[in-house]
């Protein structure tokens, strides 16, 4: 009996730890703390982000994303255009090499939502699936937080250093 106890309570721990890392992993894809900031009440656009790595040996594409608390999301990456940063949505998807990760963060590539149907309240989460062209459809669970080191959220709704204007939906 004792020794069924100490299983068990290993197996709680480890059943512990694996959700506090909130991490995914599908075929060869592994997802890491997909998360999004906070939103103001009548923001209109949001932003999620998360670490993807592909282990496999061969490439895959992150072909779309979708989620219920948003009209559209779209894969985004910041460029720089006659000395101005800007968002734009990725063409054909975001490849990924084998053995390769890609950060989806801040000032980076992102997955960028339009037309939010909700406020994104921190503490809270929200569904996100990402279809990939090899590894399928992989269901995220979204957790809305401040980013390391950012003071509560603002109140613009925004998602970094730029402003939502910057985009516009594709």
């Amino acid at each position: 009996m004792k020794r069924y106890l100490l299983a068990a309570g290993a197996l709680a721990l480890s059943g512990i730890a694996a959700a506090s890392a909130h991490s995914y992993l599908q075929k060869d894809i592994s997802i890491l703390h997909p998360w999004a900031r906070p939103t103001a009440e009548a923001a209109k656009t949001g932003a999620v982000y998360l670490s993807v790595s592909n282990r496999g040996e061969t490439a895959d594409t992150i072909v779309s994303a979708s989620t219920p608390v948003a009209d559209k999301a779209e894969i985004h990456e910041h460029v720089e255009e006659n000395g101005v940063l800007r968002m734009r949505a990725v063409q054909g998807g975001l490849k990924l090499a084998p053995g390769t990760s890609a950060e989806f963060k801040p000032g980076g590539l992102h997955i960028m939502l339009f037309g939010l149907k909700q406020r994104l309240e921190e503490g809270t989460s929200f569904p996100l699936t990402l279809v990939f062209e090899k590894a399928g459809k992989l269901a995220l669970d979204v957790r809305v937080q401040r980013g390391p080191s950012e003071a509560p959220a603002d109140a613009s709704g925004s998602h970094g250093a730029h402003s939502s204007g910057d985009h516009k939906a594709h």
